[in-house]
Parts: C-alpha cells; structure tokens; sequence
C-alpha cells in the first residue's frame, strides 16, 4: 500500500476561457498543468492520476517524463463529477489521496506538504479540507476508509455532495493560503493573475 496518491482532474472544456485550454497556460515558464503536476509528484509515493478529456493528447505531452499514469474520461464534456469517479476507480491503493484540480497556479509542493502535514496531525478518518472562513478551497485529502462511501451515491458520486451531507466526516482546516484558493476560470481570471504575478516581479 503508498502513503499517498493524487487525482488530478485535467478534463475539463475551459468553455468560459473560449479558446484557450486554461491547463496548458503558461505559468513562470511551464504549462500549468505540468506545475500542477509536478508538485503533486513531489509529494505522492504512488504514480499521480491524471484525469484526461479535452485535448487530451496536448495535456499527455505537456506532462511528459514525469511519473503519471492517465485515465481518459470518455464522458468529460458533462462535468468534473465524472472525472473524480473516473479517478477514483482508477486510484491505487494509498493510505492519503489527493483531488487536486488542474487550474490552481499557485499550487506548489509547499502547500500540499502543508495540506498533508494537518490532514495527519488531525482526525485521520476525515476529509480534510483547506478552508479560509467560510470559503472552502481545493485540493481535498481523502482517507482509504471513506473512498467506499464517495462511490456509493450512484446518480452523484464523488466529494462534492458527500462532503456536505456528511460533516462529520470533514475535517475543515484553517489555511488562508491563497494557493488553495486561487483558480482560473475565466479570461479575466487568467488577466487578473497575470497582471499580479507580474507586479509582485
């Protein structure tokens, strides 16, 4: 069995960003999703799952070398709920796992050691959530118990629902870090970043 494992959901259409597929923007140099990616890499034991769809050939060569295994999500173009089963059915058997989405920029293998770190300081038998007051961030750290119990809602499986019927079964941690909070789903999402990233340069 690993310690820990990774969905990353690199699926989706990017209808609101038109054109552009947002996982293979450039961030400082390299496709988003490689970044992505390859923090989550840094911190898993098992090969990360990488969730594939939409120009799924662009994302399998942005993502090149790097120790992955992908699962295609012939069902993409109805929504993220899909690819999280898809990956979950395709997990490896690990103690920890992580749903990461593909789109958060400022994820780094800093704050996914961070994440992990309060998910095992913490009540292991939960769903640990980042969470900045009320706003509740991503990526999510998923115990082996309760992978059964994110799969048994057959008309809407996956983390969404389960974590809001079951709040006992959530562990909401306080990470006001903007890397669990921060995503791009639009134009003037990626135009606000980018103007940021380079005022801070």
């Amino acid at each position: 069995m690993f310690d820990t494992a990774a969905i990353v959901l690199a699926a989706g259409l990017s209808r609101r960003m038109g054109a552009i597929n947002k996982q293979l923007v450039d961030i400082n140099g390299i496709p988003m999703i490689r970044a992505t990616v390859s923090a989550c890499v840094s911190v898993c034991d098992a090969p990360v799952i990488v969730v594939t769809g939409h120009q799924a050939t662009d994302i399998e060569q942005a993502l090149a070398c790097l120790n992955v295994s992908f699962i295609h999500n012939p069902d993409y173009a109805s929504g993220q709920a899909g690819s999280v089963v898809a990956g979950l059915n395709a997990m490896p058997e690990a103690k920890t796992t992580l749903v990461v989405l593909g789109d958060q920029p400022l994820l780094d293998s800093i704050a996914l050691q961070k994440l992990l770190a309060a998910h095992w300081a913490s009540d292991q038998t939960r769903i640990t959530i980042p969470v900045n007051g009320a706003d509740r961030g991503n990526p999510l750290v998923i115990p082996l118990p309760l992978m059964p119990a994110l799969m048994a809602d057959k008309t809407n499986p996956g983390c969404r629902k389960f974590t809001r019927n079951n709040p006992d079964k959530v562990n909401p941690v306080d990470l006001p870090d903007p890397a669990y909070f921060t995503d791009l789903d639009t134009l003037d999402d990626l135009e606000s970043f980018q103007q940021a990233q380079t005022s801070s340069t």
